[in-house]
């Protein structure tokens, strides 16, 4: 199973710190480690995932691998549009173009993890 994090990391030592250690324990292992997206803050994270592109993701999972028409068509949405935003997931690599040149989400899970904290 493929799962994927999704993090709001401001502190960036600590960001390369977890990738340094996720990259170490897969040439340890040579096994596949689950894939983090990290951001930087929460408007950085609602630039990447708007709404439409958290729908996008869902359908798609729920469609498995699928032609940007069947997707636009699925989500009632302009063909044009729903490439606009599937281009900038794939530049994130939250989705990803298969052989047949679908589009697909390569991960079973995506996990959202993150904290608002107060600063006092």
């Amino acid at each position: 199973m493929k799962t994927a994090t999704i993090r709001i990391q401001r502190d960036d030592e600590a960001a390369l710190q977890n990738a340094a250690k996720g990259f170490l324990a897969a040439w340890k292992t040579g096994e596949a480690q689950d894939h983090v997206f990290s951001f930087a803050s929460p408007e950085q994270l609602f630039t990447v995932l708007t709404p439409k592109r958290w729908t996008l993701i869902e359908t798609l999972q729920s469609l498995g691998p699928s032609t940007y028409r069947a997707l636009a068509a699925a989500l009632s949405r302009d063909v044009k549009r729903v490439h606009e935003d599937a281009a900038t997931l794939i530049e994130w690599g939250l989705i990803e173009v298969n052989e047949d040149a679908r589009i697909h989400v390569p991960f079973d899970i995506i996990h959202a993890d993150f904290d608002l904290r107060s600063v006092a």
